[in-house]
C-alpha cells in the first residue's frame, strides 16, 4: 500500500465495510447513505465556519462598495484596503475551499473502494483490518468475495454506470444523475454571493471599449455563469461514474442543502451575531481611539481651576472702582 491507500483508502474501506456488515440484508446502497451522513456530520464544524464566512462576506458588501468608490479605480489601493478590511473582520475568503479540498480525497478514495469491492475483490482481505475479520458478514465475504451484495434495495446495481448500461438500474442511475445536478445547483445558489446585474457580454463589451472591467463585477458574473454550468457538467460526470459514487454525491448534496438551509435561515440570528462580532470589535477599537483623541484635545484646551481663579482675580483688580458719593 502507498501512503494514500494506507491513511485514506483503508480507513474509508473499513468504515464502509463495517456499516455494510451491520445494515439489514447487507445492502450496499444503504451502507453508502449511512457512510455519507457520517462524513457530513464529521465535517459539520468546518461547514459552520464556512457559512460564517459566507454571512460575513455578505455583510461586508456595502463596505467593499465604499472602498471601490473611494479608491476611484486605483486597483492596488483597492486591493490593499479590501485585504485590510478582511483582516480586521476576521474574514478569510478562501476558507470555503477547505471543504472541497477535504471532500476531494474522500471522493477519490471512495472510487477506489468501490473498485476493490467490484473489480479487485481479491484485495478485500489486504485492506480489511484484523479486528474487522471477526464480524460474521466480513468472515463470509473473505471466504467468498463473490457473495458481496452490490445491490441497492435489491434491484439497483450500484457497480454499473448509467450509460451505456441498459435495464432498470440504468433508469434509476439516470434519475440519480439528474438529482445530483439539481442539488448541485441548490447548494451553489444557497452560498452564492450578491451577483451583479450586468451580463458577461456587457462586461466584455466595456472591456472592448477600453474601459477597465471591475474585478468584483467580473467575478460575480463568472460565478453566476459557473453556478448554471456546473450542474450540467455534474450530470454528465455522474452518468460516467459507478452508481455508488452517484448515490454518495446525491446524499452528500441533499444533506448539505438541508445543513446550509438550517444554518443560513433558521439560525440566522446566531449567524449574524457571529458575523457581526468582528465588525463590532473593530468598531469598538475605532471608537476607543476617537474618544482617546478627543480626550487629549480637551485636556490641552481645557483651562485649569488655578488659571480660572487668577483670571478672575485679575479681572476684579483691573476693574475701576466707582467713586464714593
Amino acid at each position: 500500500m502507498n501512503i494514500f491507500e494506507l491513511f485514506i483508502v483503508q480507513p474509508i474501506f473499513n468504515l464502509l465495510l463495517f456499516i455494510y456488515s451491520i445494515v439489514p440484508y447487507a445492502d450496499f446502497g444503504i451502507a453508502i447513505i449511512i457512510f455519507t451522513i457520517i462524513i457530513r456530520f464529521a465535517l459539520w464544524p468546518l461547514v459552520v465556519k464556512q457559512l460564517h464566512q459566507v454571512k460575513a462576506m455578505r455583510k461586508l458588501q456595502p463596505e467593499l462598495a465604499r472602498i471601490k468608490k473611494a479608491t476611484k479605480g486605483n486597483k492596488q489601493l483597492e486591493s490593499m484596503q479590501m485585504l485590510e478590511l478582511y483582516k480586521s473582520h476576521g474574514v478569510k475568503p478562501f476558507q470555503s475551499i477547505l471543504i472541497l479540498l477535504i471532500q476531494l480525497p474522500i471522493f477519490i478514495a471512495l472510487f477506489q473502494v468501490i473498485q476493490i469491492f467490484t473489480i479487485h475483490r481479491d484485495a478485500i482481505a489486504t485492506f480489511t483490518y484484523d479486528f474487522m475479520q471477526n464480524l460474521p458478514v466480513v468472515q463470509d465475504l473473505l471466504a467468498n468475495p463473490e457473495s458481496f451484495n452490490e445491490m441497492f434495495l435489491g434491484v439497483i446495481d450500484l457497480t454499473q454506470h448509467a450509460l451505456p448500461y441498459a435495464g432498470a438500474s440504468s433508469i434509476f442511475l439516470i434519475i440519480l444523475a439528474g438529482i445530483a445536478a439539481f442539488t448541485q445547483y441548490i447548494i451553489s445558489k444557497q452560498t452564492s454571493p450578491t451577483t451583479s446585474s450586468k451580463r458577461l457580454r456587457d462586461v466584455l463589451a466595456e472591456a472592448g471599449e477600453g474601459k477597465e472591467p471591475d474585478q468584483a463585477e467580473l467575478n460575480a458574473v463568472v460565478m453566476s455563469k459557473m453556478m448554471k454550468f456546473l450542474p450540467f457538467m455534474m450530470f454528465f460526470i455522474m452518468l460516467s461514474l459507478p452508481g455508488a459514487l452517484a448515490l454518495y454525491y446525491v446524499t452528500s448534496n441533499i444533506f448539505a442543502a438541508i445543513q446550509q438551509h438550517f444554518l443560513l435561515k433558521r439560525d440566522s440570528e446566531e449567524m449574524d451575531k457571529i458575523a457581526d462580532q468582528g465588525i463590532k470589535q473593530a468598531g469598538k477599537k475605532a471608537t476607543a481611539k476617537a474618544r482617546a483623541r478627543e480626550a487629549r484635545e480637551a485636556e490641552i484646551t481645557k483651562p485649569s481651576k488655578k488659571n480660572e481663579v487668577n483670571v478672575t482675580r485679575l479681572s476684579a483688580k483691573d476693574t475701576p472702582r466707582k467713586k464714593e458719593g
